[in-house]
């Protein structure tokens, strides 16, 4: 028990995509078991963010349950993990719906097994994207998830699915261009890409310092844009 609270939002990030790998390994042709072996694992994350939902100190200010291991520390980035009480709510609702879309997915019967696999690897995803707090593992995770969500789209989709998966591939593509070079400019003007020390230094920073022959504002600026412009075309 001390392993899983030490490392609770590991867990419940990885454990759907641990669990896709070992369904490589499960014998073919058994669609029954591969949908309860993908519900049953959907909801293992689920019961995990439930304990963190009730262990959750409203009243303590900042990022809880964090993890940091080193990723990339020659350019100031790892993987550093938490949640506030908006994050943690966006990681009960995916863990909630995970298991439910999982379950009305039991009506698919082609191809049940990449279907399931792809399905968990979109978990590990989304959950990437509400847990990290480092902007670069963020993006990482940014990117992961279109990759299955591609995949079903254009394998399992309906009328015009090819036409569907590749307009949803451009677009969010395109969105991501500008948020990666806002994070790079991000990255450089801090000179780290962990969250917490950017919001910390948000403010400490002079407005008409230089960066690249840009001020402050203006990168500031550029950066607000750009994640709003990714966000606003990834939410739909």
């Amino acid at each position: 028990m001390n392993f899983i609270s030490t490392h609770l939002l590991s867990i419940i990030l990885f454990f759907p995509m641990l669990s896709a790998v070992v369904m490589m390994f499960l014998p073919k042709d058994e669609n029954k078991l591969f949908r309860w072996f993908a519900f049953v694992a959907s909801l293992v994350p689920f019961a995990l963010t439930l304990v963190a939902w009730f262990q959750f100190k409203s009243s303590q200010p900042g990022f809880q349950f964090q993890e940091t291991y080193v990723w990339y520390e020659a350019i100031g980035s790892s993987l550093h993990l938490g949640v506030d009480g908006l994050s943690l709510t966006m990681v009960l609702l995916t863990t909630l719906l995970t298991p439910l879309a999982i379950l009305a997915s039991f009506s698919v019967s082609d191809r049940v097994k990449p279907y399931m696999m792809l399905f968990l690897f979109l978990e590990t995803g989304m959950l990437g994207v509400f847990i990290a707090l480092d902007l670069l593992i963020f993006f990482v995770f940014w990117e992961i998830g279109l990759v299955p969500m591609y995949f079903l789209i254009n394998q399992w989709g309906s009328a015009n699915k090819d036409y569907a998966s590749l307009k949803f591939m451009i677009y969010t593509m395109g969105g991501s261009l500008g948020l990666l070079l806002a994070i790079q400019m991000i990255g450089v003007l801090f000179g780290t890409y962990d969250l917490v020390a950017v919001y910390q230094r948000w403010n400490s920073l002079e407005p008409g310092s230089l960066l690249l022959g840009m001020s402050v504002h203006t990168v500031k600026t550029i950066a607000f844009w750009a994640f709003t412009i990714a966000f606003a075309i990834k939410v739909p």
